[in-house]
């Protein structure tokens, strides 16, 4: 069944904040992987969270977003199409020489071993997240879509979707 984009947009992000849906989100962390070694000088690891609309006909939305505030300022969205999205910053003082990348390790406390749609590179004073649901596919063997690129409090937030 094919549905339209706007079939899945159930609830909006800040609607489901004010209901308290942050007890009710996936907490994922990304383990930060630096390129020369822990003289780096970067963070161990970054937040991310995601929690599921509630169904709709047809369809299904995840809304999410990751704690980019924490090592950056002047996060902005830079990139966006139907299947990925990507955030820019500059890294904190503190983390500015950091040279790394960083994926999806753990999800609610299990480790993950799937694919990492949600990706971060700490290089040159920079830190680039990135959001691709490139290859990943829903019940129905379509492409899973990306609904929605925002900013809020300096963290990048995303809507991605698919069919049942």
């Amino acid at each position: 069944m094919n549905v339209s984009k706007a079939c899945l947009w159930a609830l909006p992000l800040s609607l489901l904040a004010n209901l308290g849906a942050a007890a009710l989100a996936t907490t994922i962390e990304l383990n930060v992987l630096p390129l020369n070694g822990p003289e780096s000088n970067c963070p161990e690891k970054l937040i991310a969270y995601e929690t599921a609309r509630p169904r709709s006909p047809g369809g299904y939305a995840t809304d999410g977003m990751i704690q980019l505030a924490a090592i950056a300022t002047n996060i902005s969205a830079t990139q966006k199409d139907d299947f990925s999205a990507t955030w820019t910053g500059t890294l904190k003082p503190e983390y500015s020489n950091c040279k790394a990348s960083a994926g999806m390790s753990v999800i609610d406390g299990e480790a993950h071993q799937g694919h990492s749609y949600l990706r971060v590179q700490l290089v040159g004073g920079r830190a680039t997240v990135i959001l691709d649901m490139t290859g990943m596919r829903d019940a129905n063997n379509f492409t899973a879509i990306l609904l929605e690129q925002t900013l809020r409090d300096g963290n990048p937030r995303w809507a991605w979707g698919g069919t049942d």
